[in-house]
């Protein structure tokens, strides 16, 4: 389905990341300002999104263009820092900016592009409200899109958090649980995974998708986009911003014929920022 270079993460039980390359003809490191713009990007919808650049708008903007493939929220970020890819596009910027900062990373966005709705999903319910006392909730373990899950099920009523805890938000700081709900933290790729074994999950939008779930249709609650800090944009290691190809490819990636494809592709499941 799609000619990229692939790298694939398995995440094991005990939290270690593992990946394999296949390059397919192409290196294992960033291609240097000279040579075509290697970019990390999750598989759905931001490796489509690009992969929609490439095949359409690219040539004519004289960009050439490289997709890589990655399955998880690390890897992108740490291959962009250490040269193997010239960008990423899979992130929000609480993400960034917390995996920056314990990492020591030097990521910084260039342009946002389009939201994806984090949603709760069941194979159980039909509505959060018949979530039974007790009920297991899977959520994303890392720090960002745990606080955001949780901030989902307190808009909707579900839990109420302290005051001003913002994007570092954790189960510890739930006061009130009228439910008494528990949480099942997971790697952020395996929530959706989980929906057999648990009474509902916090799905982030591209692996819902990517499950075959529909997130304008199938989930329980949604986000809203109105407001929303949680864009996903391009992003690069600081001091790449003016690269020529960098700057082309931001153009693309807000052109009219983009937000087309995504209006068109996802209808609603993923919305344009631009």
């Amino acid at each position: 389905m799609r000619n990229t270079a692939k790298i694939t993460t398995a995440v094991l039980a005990a939290g270690a990341l593992t990946f394999g390359l296949t390059a397919c003809g192409s290196s294992d490191s960033g291609s240097g300002s000279d040579g075509p713009l290697v970019v990390a990007a999750s598989p759905t919808p931001h490796a489509e999104i690009l992969n929609y650049v490439r095949d359409n708008l690219a040539k004519d903007a004289g960009l050439e263009l490289e997709v890589r493939e990655f399955t998880d929220y690390v890897t992108p970020n740490t291959a962009t820092e250490d040269g193997s890819v010239d960008a990423n596009y899979f992130q929000n910027q609480p993400y960034l900016d917390d995996f920056n900062k314990k990492n020591g990373t030097h990521i910084v966005p260039v342009v946002t592009v389009h939201l994806e709705p984090l949603g709760l999903y069941s194979h159980k319910v039909k509505s959060a409200d018949d979530l039974k006392s007790g009920a297991t909730i899977a959520v994303p373990n890392d720090t960002v899109n745990e606080a955001r899950a949780l901030k989902l099920l307190a808009d909707n009523g579900l839990i109420t958090l302290k005051d001003g805890v913002g994007n570092e938000a954790t189960p510890a700081d739930i006061t009130k649980n009228p439910k008494q709900l528990k949480f099942k933290e997971l790697e952020a790729a395996q929530t959706p995974r989980s929906l057999d074994d648990v009474d509902a999950a916090v799905v982030n939008g591209n692996y819902a998708i990517e499950a075959d779930l529909k997130p304008a249709e199938d989930a329980l609650v949604l986000e809203s986009a109105e407001n929303n800090p949680y864009g996903n944009f391009l992003a690069v290691k600081e001091g790449s911003e003016k690269d020529p190809r960098v700057k082309k490819l931001a153009e693309l990636l807000t052109s009219p014929e983009v937000k087309k494809f995504i209006e068109d592709e996802y209808a609603g499941s993923v919305v344009a920022s631009f």
